[in-house]
């Protein structure tokens, strides 16, 4: 595919552009042919959460212009941490744990970047190159081009400073200048002239273009995205539960598909330009269906569809689509013992003797007692004549009996009361 005349236009009008160097030049720059386009993740976890999301995706929408996407991890900067949006020192890393994140993250990488054809991505670790030079080399070939006063102004820097408590270290202040050289071994060892990042790396970067410009006296480019932040002022990318992570082992499709199809009508609208590879005028129709019937929240669910399957695939969306109607319809019986462990591992959950089976089977009446579904045999007959219990997907009543024919995958029995809570009976 040819590059587009005006991707910056394009990222523009979906609130993808918050800073660059000069538009115009940066605009004719990609335009001219196929170029090279870095961005840094550093392994501070085994996974990555939605909020690196945004900048992952950047690098895709860049290769689908024609373009070739590095993706860059951070073994090297890992090992010292960025103080961009921290208030405190970050604790160091062992090099073990650090090669064990680099390892887990770069799954994340090749399940949304596309590593074949004409313009393939590429992945690379920074450890390869920062690990190889001497304080020396530094000191003379990147740190003679850095201003102390330059830096210091720089945010995360200046409120470290300032803050007597906690204060920064050299080896924190000093992580621009890795960063910085980064895009420098980049530039030289594979052609790459721009650069994408969150809008806190923007200090970062611009010392990287800076550096290019004295070392090599070339012009690079960079652009940042916004930081994402939800209408309401809120912590974007959290639940209850914790992060919103990229990882299934982490946080399941199911969960990950309830994470978006959960987002406010004003969040859902927006996340559409920003989330998803949807058309401008698709993405205009679905809103314009949202707010004619905002019950239906349509935005929400092509949202949740269009980012499960980015991340996941086909198969986690058609999982997370499955599970979400089972718990919703109350019918369970479809489902894979893997989705069922998936969907219920928070569950309440009580293990029970398999010998209460035995002929002529069980009182449900007696196994919701002792489960802890209900607190008394009243309560129990409460619920039942309301009709207000479910038993593996069917309605159950105050004389229903459960054998070993009953449980589910040979083990279990799935109890709904009411719409929303669920217990798990175990049989051992």
């Amino acid at each position: 595919m040819s590059p587009p005349v005006d991707l910056l236009g394009e990222l523009e009008s979906r609130g993808l552009l918050y800073q660059s160097t000069d538009r115009a030049e940066f605009g004719k720059h990609l335009a001219s042919g196929m170029r090279s386009v870095y961005g840094g993740f550093d392994p501070t976890a085994d996974s990555l959460t939605v909020g690196n999301l945004v900048p992952l995706l950047l690098l895709r929408r860049y290769q689908r212009a024609g373009h070739r996407p590095f993706a860059l991890v951070g073994g090297g900067t890992g090992l010292i941490g960025d103080p961009s949006g921290k208030d405190a020192e970050r604790q160091i890393r062992d090099p073990a744990s650090v090669e064990h994140n680099v390892a887990r993250i770069a799954r994340i990488f090749e399940r949304i970047l596309d590593f074949s054809g004409p313009n393939a991505a590429v992945l690379v670790n920074n450890a390869e190159w920062l690990t190889r030079l001497s304080y020396i080399e530094v000191l003379r070939d990147v740190g003679k081009h850095f201003s102390v006063n330059m830096m210091i102004q720089k945010d995360s820097v200046r409120d470290r400073l300032q803050n007597r408590e906690q204060g920064i270290s050299y080896t924190e202040f000093s992580y621009m200048l890795l960063q910085a050289y980064d895009f420098l071994h980049l530039y030289r060892a594979h052609g790459v002239t721009a650069q994408v990042a969150g809008s806190d790396q923007w200090g970062n970067t611009v010392a990287g273009i800076d550096l290019i410009r004295r070392s090599e006296r070339a012009e690079t480019h960079a652009m940042t995205v916004p930081l994402v932040t939800k209408a309401d002022g809120g912590k974007f990318g959290k639940t209850e539960a914790g992060a919103v992570w990229l990882s299934a082992d982490r946080t399941s499709p199911y969960e990950f598909y309830q994470f978006w199809l959960n987002t406010s009508d004003a969040d859902a609208k927006r996340f559409l330009f920003v989330y998803t590879f949807l058309p401008l005028e698709e993405i205009a129709r679905i809103a314009a269906e949202h707010d004619a019937e905002p019950g239906a929240r349509g935005a929400q669910r092509a949202l949740a569809r269009a980012v499960t399957e980015l991340v996941h695939g086909a198969d986690g969306l058609a999982r997370a689509e499955a599970a979400t109607q089972a718990l919703f319809s109350g019918d369970v019986r479809g489902l894979e013992e893997d989705a069922v462990k998936e969907l219920f591992a928070s569950a309440p959950t009580a293990t029970l003797a398999r010998a209460r089976l035995g002929e002529p089977g069980a009182a449900l009446v007696d196994l919701l007692v002792e489960g802890g579904v209900v607190k008394s045999k009243r309560e129990a007959r409460e619920f039942l004549e309301q009709g207000a219990i479910s038993v593996n997907g069917e309605r159950a009543v105050p004389t229903s009996t459960f054998g070993e024919a009953s449980l589910l995958f040979g083990r279990m029995l799935l109890v709904r009361r009411g719409k929303k809570s669920w217990h798990v009976l175990r049989f051992e």
